[in-house]
C-alpha cells in the first residue's frame, strides 16, 4: 500500500535533555499538547497514551501507541497507533509510526518529527490535512511551554518556591 507522511522540525531554546523529557513527562504532555490526561511507560515496549475531554469516564478522544525505541535524550519511536473517539473510529486502516528525532543545535535543540503510514485513499484526507495542522499547533505549543517561567517539565520544589520569595 502506497503511504504519505508528515515532516516537521523546530528550533528550540533548550537542550537535548529538557526537549526529549517533555515528549515522555506526562505533566509536561499535558502542559504543551492540552491532553487532559496522559501515561507513559518510558522504555522500549512502553507506552504512550493522553485522553482530551472534561469526563474522565468518556474522554472524547485517546491516542495511544507502543513506545518501540526509546533512547534518551535523541530518539523516540512511536508504532501501533490507536485513535479512539466518542465519535466513531477513523474510516480508514493505518499503520502510523511516529519518530522524534532530538538534535543539539547552537543555543538549543532542533525536534524533529516524521509521522509516516498514512494511506492515500481519500478516506485518509482529512484526517492527514488535520495531523498536518496538528503538528504546527503541537510545535507552537511545545515553544510557548519552553517559555514557562518555571521553565520546561517537573521542577523541584525548591525551583517552584523560590519564584515566589
Amino acid at each position: 500500500m502506497t503511504t504519505r507522511r508528515h515532516c516537521c522540525e523546530i528550533e528550540l531554546p533548550a537542550p537535548p535533555e529538557p526537549v526529549f523529557a517533555l515528549l515522555h513527562t506526562p505533566s509536561a504532555i499535558r502542559g504543551w499538547w492540552g491532553a487532559a490526561r496522559a501515561v507513559v511507560i518510558p522504555r522500549p515496549g512502553g507506552t504512550w497514551a493522553a485522553a482530551w475531554g472534561d469526563s474522565e469516564d468518556q474522554p472524547d478522544y485517546v491516542t495511544s501507541a507502543v513506545l518501540r525505541v526509546f533512547e534518551p535524550p535523541r530518539r523516540l519511536v512511536f508504532t501501533d497507533f490507536q485513535y479512539l473517539a466518542r465519535t466513531g473510529p477513523l474510516p480508514f486502516q493505518a499503520d502510523l509510526t511516529t519518530e522524534f528525532i532530538v538534535e543539539p543545535r547552537a543555543g538549543g535543540s532542533c525536534l524533529r518529527v516524521v509521522q509516516d503510514g498514512f494511506p492515500t485513499d481519500p478516506a485518509a484526507d482529512a484526517f492527514f490535512a488535520a495531523c498536518e495542522v496538528g503538528w504546527r499547533n503541537t510545535f507552537e505549543g511545545i515553544r510557548r511551554y519552553l517559555q514557562l517561567p518555571a521553565g520546561p517539565g517537573p521542577q523541584p520544589a525548591s525551583a517552584t518556591s523560590s519564584a515566589s520569595a
